[in-house]
């Protein structure tokens, strides 16, 4: 293993004596972790199923370590969104910044998806979580996860954060930053990074960083919290960043975090904040920064989307009065041939590239309603009067995942697919037989 240079100086004087440890975690294993869906299974209840070799992770109550070796997303579980693979350290974030139900929630930096995921289970359901990623690719795959864990009131987007911050301005309660950096603290764990570390990559990285950090700081409201996060240890990326911005913007102020599981301090005035250092934690390196905006006020109400008329309705109501055991309050809207529900928080989105707005019902077609991936994952068994449950060890649970058809007894008509419970998507029974519609792109291969 071979340090950059001027790396290896940089970090020679920030830890001292301690550099020798930071070299010799170089030699350790890496950590891997899954963070349990909270909006489908409790931590406790999955330890009890016995699936992986599962140790806590100190820092977030439902993130765990799994053994090396084991291989959680060839499972039934994680085509079930009943957790997401992360790396732990990653999961401070998403478990420092305070959430409470009902919160109007940004991530700026979203892709792929693991703290928006971890936000959106920590909201249940209420209030509004917006995550965005300025490259479209990238913010596809955040929509394929938000999908997964069954998130209903979230709108996925593609946007640089200046053009948000035009429309959003005071609007949010909770905002994320997870920037984009130097990536320092993930060299033990991905040495190819290494290569592409350079001066000229920490001063782009500096650059983009204020920017964000200004957008957001318009967006967040009177007395709202702000997480800014890097996974490197430059202290220019990290405590210069956020003086530069604390000197600009005096409405601001630092809240100290938790340090009980291993952090380390902020370098000089920068008490409150925390590192996370490889040779101090059973993971990779992270800086973290809470803040808060002085005051108080309301979230600012944007003008919303303008509900369906209700003959346009006719189909999905159909569907739902013999699919169904539930309804739904809230605004339809379609877009194109799709049908949503949209959160009871969202905005007009008009103007903006929004790749999905809500919560995907599904598609009309000639007339006739088709229920989406998506609904499938959103719902409970008990939400629907037709259900196919297979416990995990039965075969039928990787053929339906690889598209086939597969036998299984009740009535016809579109059924909810599910392993032990949890929802995997539709089928469509008739004779005993049921015609798989699981999602092509989501396929077991």
């Amino acid at each position: 293993m071979e340090l950059p240079v001027k790396f290896t100086e940089k970090m020679k004087e920030l830890l001292g004596e301690d550099y020798a440890k930071y070299l010799d975690s170089f030699e350790e294993s890496r950590h891997y972790g899954l963070r349990v869906n909270m909006l489908k299974e409790t931590a406790q209840h999955l330890q009890t199923r016995n699936a992986f070799t599962l140790a806590p992770v100190p820092w977030c109550g439902e993130g765990f370590y799994y053994t090396e070796g084991e291989r959680p997303a060839k499972h039934p579980y994680y085509h079930a969104g009943i957790y997401y693979l992360q790396e732990p350290s990653a999961m401070c974030p998403g478990a420092v910044l305070p959430i409470d139900v009902g919160d109007r929630v940004l991530d700026i930096c979203a892709a792929p998806g693991g703290k928006s995921t971890q936000l959106g289970a920590r909201l249940q359901g209420v209030g509004l979580l917006v995550a965005n990623d300025i490259s479209v690719g990238r913010a596809k795959a955040l929509l394929k996860n938000i999908e997964l864990f069954g998130i209903r009131n979230s709108v996925v987007m593609s946007e640089p954060p200046g053009k948000l911050a035009e429309r959003f301005s005071s609007f949010f309660d909770k905002i994320i930053i997870d920037a984009p950096c130097s990536g320092e603290g993930m060299f033990r764990k991905e040495r190819d990074m290494m290569k592409s570390w350079d001066e000229n990559m920490l001063a782009f990285c500096q650059k983009e960083q204020g920017e964000i950090l200004e957008s957001c700081a318009q967006m967040l409201r009177p007395g709202g919290m702000m997480l800014y996060s890097t996974c490197t240890f430059a202290i220019e990326e990290n405590e210069k960043r956020i003086g530069d911005f604390l000197e600009k913007h005096g409405e601001f102020s630092l809240v100290p975090i938790d340090k009980s599981h291993g952090f380390s301090d902020g370098i000089g005035e920068f008490r409150h904040c925390a590192r996370l250092y490889p040779h101090q934690i059973k993971g990779e390196g992270h800086f973290l920064a809470l803040m808060q905006k002085e005051g108080y006020s309301e979230p600012i109400n944007l003008e919303g989307e303008v509900g369906e008329d209700e003959k346009n309705l006719a189909p999905f109501h159909e569907f739902a009065k013999t699919v169904l055991k539930i309804t739904f309050k809230g605004t339809y809207k379609f877009f194109g041939e799709n049908l949503y529900l949209l959160p009871k928080e969202m905005p007009s989105m008009k103007g903006l590239r929004v790749l999905r707005t809500g919560w995907q019902l599904g598609t009309l077609k000639k007339g006739r309603f088709e229920p989406s991936q998506a609904f499938a994952m959103g719902l409970s068994k008990n939400d629907v009067q037709n259900v196919a449950d297979f416990p995990l060890e039965d075969d039928r649970v990787i053929r339906y995942l690889k598209g086939e058809t597969v036998e299984a007894d009740g009535k016809d008509g579109w059924t909810l697919v599910c392993v032990d419970g949890f929802p995997l998507g539709w089928a469509k029974r008739q004779g005993g037989r049921l015609k798989n519609k699981y999602a092509v792109g989501w396929k077991w291969e």
